[in-house]
């Protein structure tokens, strides 16, 4: 049996090693009685954990039994591997087989070769011996590394994709692995962003965190950057940062061969769902990274690929429940308040407004045109509320639901925290009111109508907790102060002034207000006095 390669870091059986190496027999491969190969030239591939595999040169298959599939995987030691379909009488076998069409240095052997998974091969005809008592190694175990060690005793003890990013860093370099950068890059579930990444550098203290917005999906830098290679499942890149002719030219290759890199490899991190997202190793060491090497991190990927999946869900959680119920509602439910029922007593300032004549705007423009309306009215309003603390709970239909709570404390200390929280929300009021104006000033040079609205702040007990079905629930604030503010507010429209301030807040708001008189509100049962802010009053 002839040897033609091996790569491993030393001649020990206790390192990750792979091996190609020509088969002494005629080889026949046969699936269901129908021989679908048959070659001299088979080569017998022996890679530590892997059972060994005959490798098949495509030109000694029955023609027309191979279709080339989309599907791509990689491997950092054999490259990007394509995949093909098995066509036989009466029924396919798709995603079958695999082979190597550019196959790295090491892995040269098996250029124009086929290999098939386990299952789909049902006889091989003409070797001797069984393919594990030929060559031992395709079975073997490599002995483990701190590498592997971290990764099956404590990785699991992370409890940040940054911190693990780190620790990772950390056990590649206890594990005589020449990385000089690792970078780790998964697709999350935001508003805003659609990525984000972890670098870490040898020597740096910190592990840099970097957010990818959505628009930079159709910038340069993405479109040629290895990420978008993996991530659209086109395999990974091994490549030779110091090749004066290289397959791959990404614009980050010069940048780390600038910076002393001389090894690149980019290879998937798979996630439960299908999704895929990217890992990138370089090394600075003159030869690069040797089999050995690789290996360890090769054999932990599907141990990061899951802590990875489980910090990329539980921040994917986090940004969902923040973005679609608020920071504060967000964490309790995140916490465990999950069940109908579930709350507290709270006292907090209530915050509610309303865009007017939007039933006029949904009339009489198109759907695009209104939904654009009111995604500037909630900017405006919404956006000062968050930008001041408050958080905002419902948006129904046209209208915004929020509040901003009061500290439960001794009395003295709630009547000052009152003050604040009202000088806060009149702040927010004061902001609302400037970029609804400069709202405005655009939708005039653009021929729009104005955006009108109407706020009422109200102070009150509320009951903040889940109501709905067993099966549809929702986090909210329920009781009579909701009902009262939103009450004042619909006063805004009728007296023509944009904002309405309940005596309750009055009376805990340490500057003089104007009054616009006293008003029976439906569902309470004695009048109210109202106010408004001294600028705003109706002349």
């Amino acid at each position: 049996m002839a040897h033609i390669s091996k790569d491993t870091l030393s001649q020990t059986d206790s390192e990750y090693a792979i091996e190609f190496v020509t088969a002494n027999n005629r080889i026949t491969a046969s699936i269901g009685g129908t021989i679908i190969a048959e070659t001299d030239n088979a080569i017998i591939a022996h890679e530590t954990h892997l059972p060994s595999t005959f490798y098949i040169p495509r030109d000694d298959f029955k023609p027309g039994i191979l279709r080339r599939d989309d599907r791509r995987t990689f491997c950092p030691f054999k490259g990007t591997a394509v995949h093909w379909s098995v066509n036989l009488p009466g029924t396919t076998h798709p995603n079958a087989a695999w082979s190597y069409e550019r196959p790295l240095r090491i892995s040269q052997a098996i250029e124009g070769h086929v290999a098939f998974y386990n299952n789909i091969v049902d006889t091989w005809g003409g070797q001797d011996q069984d393919l594990d008592r030929l060559h031992p190694t395709g079975n073997r175990l490599a002995t483990n590394s701190p590498l592997s060690d971290w990764a099956m005793r404590d990785a699991w003890l992370a409890t940040t994709a940054r911190e693990l990013t780190a620790q990772l860093g950390d056990a590649c370099a206890r594990s005589n692995i020449p990385l000089m950068r690792l970078h780790v890059g998964v697709w999350t579930l935001h508003p805003q962003l659609v990525g984000t990444s972890y670098t870490w550098i040898r020597g740096q203290p910190e592990v840099e965190v970097a957010h990818t917005p959505r628009g930079m999906l159709q910038e340069e830098s993405y479109l040629k950057s290895p990420e978008r290679f993996v991530s659209e499942g086109l395999g990974g890149v091994r490549q030779r940062l110091d090749d004066d002719d290289p397959e791959f030219q990404f614009p980050i290759m010069q940048k780390l061969r600038d910076d002393g890199g001389t090894d690149y490899v980019a290879m998937p991190l798979w996630f439960s769902d299908g999704q895929i997202h990217t890992l990138t190793l370089t090394s600075d060491k003159p030869e690069g990274f040797s089999v050995a090497e690789l290996g360890q991190i090769f054999d932990v990927t599907p141990v990061l690929s899951r802590l990875y999946e489980v910090h990329t869900l539980r921040d994917n959680t986090k940004v969902l429940l923040d973005t679609y119920l608020g920071p504060r509602t967000g964490e309790r439910v995140l916490n465990g308040l999950t069940q109908r029922g579930d709350g507290e007593k709270i006292k907090a300032l209530i915050w509610f407004c309303d865009l007017r004549d939007s039933t006029a705007l949904a009339d009489t423009l198109s759907q695009e045109i209104f939904l654009a309306d009111l995604n500037q009215f909630f900017d405006g309003v919404a956006g000062a509320i968050l930008d001041y603390g408050g958080e905002v709970l419902r948006f129904i239909g046209d209208a915004v639901l929020a509040i901003f709570p009061i500290d439960d404390t001794s009395s003295n200390e709630q009547r000052g925290n009152l003050s604040k929280v009202c000088y806060t929300a009149i702040e927010a009021v004061e902001e609302a009111q400037r970029r609804i104006a400069q709202t405005n000033e655009v939708r005039k040079a653009n021929n729009q109508a104005p955006l009108n609205y109407g706020i009422g702040l109200h102070i009150g007990e509320l009951t903040y907790g889940n109501i709905g079905t067993k099966e549809r629930l929702e986090f909210t604030v329920i009781g009579a102060a909701a009902n009262e503010a939103a009450r004042i507010e619909g006063l805004c429209k009728e007296l023509n002034i944009p904002v309405l301030l309940s005596e309750t807040f009055a009376s805990a708001f340490p500057e003089q207000l104007h009054s616009v008189g006293s008003f029976l509100l439906k569902g309470v049962q004695s009048e109210q006095e109202i106010f408004t802010l001294p600028k705003l009053r109706k002349e």
